[in-house]
């Protein structure tokens, strides 16, 4: 085999065009030339300049050196951060092997880092919930939408992308049902959406968003910004999460929140697993599962019931008793 020796930057171009031809998400497209880049300013530095340089020892070491690096706050990267970078890099390395770039793949042996089973870091009760939810001045218009863009996460359970795309043409009010398109993975998805949520919608399409609509480009959009454009995800966050500030709930995180609240809810209520993970557009069941581990109200009640450790008298009361002995 001839040896190739383009340059890295010109193979990766090569590379997200290929992605991106076999119709890969802007998304993803978007992270692995991210964490891509990242390694070839590190190979820069070592003075690496063509992946047939790479050996598996090399990227053993750039393995090494994500896991002792530091954040501007002191933090080291997550597991799942390690492992965002590197998996990019393993999927690039096998493209390059197969198109010849490359005598072997240096990567596919790779050991990526152990992930850590990690439960969701706050998950809102329904009463919290619901203090949420009332904080949007719904006399105001923008309060009015907000609302409804709450009721809608959770309701459904979308995800922040999925709730931006939606259009008015989603929303099938007589059968209660919401047509999420292209959500992750480029994966349409049918969710069922409550009858409050459905309310709440239809009030802010009737009253509110006709003066919002001011583009061709939002003409089917649902939820629209001040500007009468789609909404812009970082600033979807920060709404999210100063109405969760100003409900005084102690919990960081924003639209995520009511995702991981709907499917606890869900659960603790009585819900299939399956019908959980179709909510959400998991691929996998044990993606799911997590949950099964947040929605512990049944436990609790069982625990409650049969351990023997119940509390009928006080502590007081036990050491009063001693005293008296």
């Amino acid at each position: 085999m001839q040896e190739h020796r383009e340059g890295m930057a010109s193979l990766l171009a090569q590379y997200l065009d290929w992605l991106r031809t076999h119709n890969y998400s802007d998304l993803t497209v978007l992270a692995r030339d991210k964490s891509l880049k990242r390694f070839l300013a590190w190979a820069h530095e070592r003075g690496i300049a063509s992946p047939c340089e790479v050996t598996r020892p090399i990227l053993e070491r750039y393995q090494r050196y994500l896991h002792l690096y530091r954040q501007r706050n002191g933090e080291p990267l997550s597991v799942r951060s390690q492992v965002a970078h590197l998996a990019p890099l393993r999927a690039w390395f096998k493209w390059l092997a197969r198109e010849r770039y490359v005598a072997a793949n240096p990567a596919s042996d790779l050991i990526m880092p152990r992930r850590e089973f990690r439960l969701p870091g706050h998950v809102l009760s329904p009463n919290e919930v619901e203090r949420i939810l009332a904080v949007p001045d719904i006399n105001e218009p923008l309060g009015l939408r907000d609302r409804a863009m709450l009721e809608t996460f959770y309701s459904t359970g979308v995800r922040r992308l999925e709730l931006i795309r939606l259009t008015v043409q989603d929303i099938d009010h007589e059968r209660g049902l919401v047509m999420v398109r292209q959500g992750k993975g480029k994966k349409d998805r049918i969710c069922p959406v409550g009858e409050r949520a459905l309310a709440w919608i239809e009030r802010y399409v009737n009253e509110v968003r006709p003066a919002l609509q001011r583009c061709d480009q939002a003409e089917y959009t649902l939820f629209l910004s001040e500007l009468g454009g789609p909404l812009r995800p970082n600033w979807l966050s920060q709404k999210v999460s100063e109405y969760i500030q100003l409900a005084d709930v102690k919990k960081r995180g924003a639209c995520h929140l009511f995702r991981h609240a709907m499917a606890t809810a869900m659960l603790e209520n009585g819900a299939d697993l399956r019908f959980v993970q179709a909510m959400l557009g998991h691929v996998h069941l044990h993606t799911t599962q997590i949950y099964t581990h947040v929605a512990v109200a049944k436990l609790k009640k069982i625990h409650d019931a049969t351990h023997p450790a119940k509390m009928k008298r006080s502590p007081k009361d036990d050491n009063s008793s001693d005293t008296d002995s």
